[in-house]
């Protein structure tokens, strides 16, 4: 026990205050949905050192704060994962049970212990269509977020946050939201990260069985260089109108046009000489 007595109200309150301050040193992380599932996007110069990994068939993870502690974190949900997928059935392993198993994981850690995680973590999952789409923000007192197409953790998030929600749109293709997620995550008037720095990874629907794929090198390349889709051509312009005549004068009648006619006086047949 330390020594003296404080309030709990304020050791919870050192405790947030210490797991925040560790947080907010990182780089922050987005995930956000795009047309085939969902994104992760984290500058990260390291590679080895994973901040987005795959847990299960459809599940995702990214994490920010202490490597040595989300590591652990990680590396509990995945046993999570196969002894409940092996045990009863592959499907009964979805991201909803997973941020619970997390949540309660920190909450007792947060409240229990000296020193709290500083950790900030998103579980998501990719459905069969985007409505069934999942992404569960934890953060280090147990906290769970239910969020709506994107998350952001670590480092700045409400300043990235404010910029990713200026160009998210639902059902972006793949390169337009790596392009949203890229600008959120560089200050204004800054530089991109290198492709090197980069850990890229996405949850696709379309792939059969397991979802997760990590995006990097020459494949990585080409979506960074995508162009952008080429504008709609503009409608053509309609030949104006004819002016019409004003209220109370008749228009001038148009002229007759009939059959052609001879012309006028004797017609020579070539009867004569």
């Amino acid at each position: 026990m330390p020594f003296g007595y404080a309030p709990p109200e304020q050791v919870m309150r050192d405790r947030a205050e210490y797991a925040r301050k560790g947080i907010a040193r990182g780089r922050s992380v987005v995930v956000m949905q795009y047309a085939d599932g969902i994104l992760f996007v984290a500058p990260n110069p390291s590679r080895a050192l994973h901040k987005i990994s795959e847990i299960y068939d459809r599940i995702g993870f990214a994490a920010v704060g202490r490597y040595n502690e989300f590591e652990s974190l990680r590396l509990a949900g995945i046993r999570y994962a196969d002894i409940n997928g092996y045990t009863y059935n592959r499907n009964d392993v979805t991201g909803r049970g997973l941020a619970n198993l997390y949540a309660q994981q920190l909450g007792m850690i947060f409240t229990d212990s000296i020193k709290s995680l500083e950790v900030e973590i998103v579980v998501a999952e990719v459905g069969e269509s985007p409505d069934e789409d999942q992404i569960f923000r934890l953060t280090f007192d147990g906290s769970v977020f239910d969020e709506q197409g994107m998350a952001v953790i670590g480092g700045q998030s409400d300043a990235v946050a404010g910029r990713l929600k200026e160009r998210f749109k639902v059902g972006l293709p793949l390169a337009q939201a790596l392009d949203a997620a890229l600008a959120a995550l560089t200050e204004p008037g800054g530089e991109r990260p290198p492709v090197a720095q980069l850990e890229v990874a996405v949850l696709d629907r379309t792939r059969e069985h397991r979802k997760f794929l990590r995006l990097a090198g020459p494949r990585l390349e080409r979506l960074l260089a995508a162009p952008e889709p080429p504008a709609a051509p503009p409608a053509p312009e309609e030949p104006p109108a004819a002016p019409e005549a004003p209220a109370g004068e008749e228009k001038p009648p148009a002229p007759e046009t009939g059959p052609p006619t001879a012309p006028e006086g004797d017609i020579d047949d070539g009867s004569e000489a």
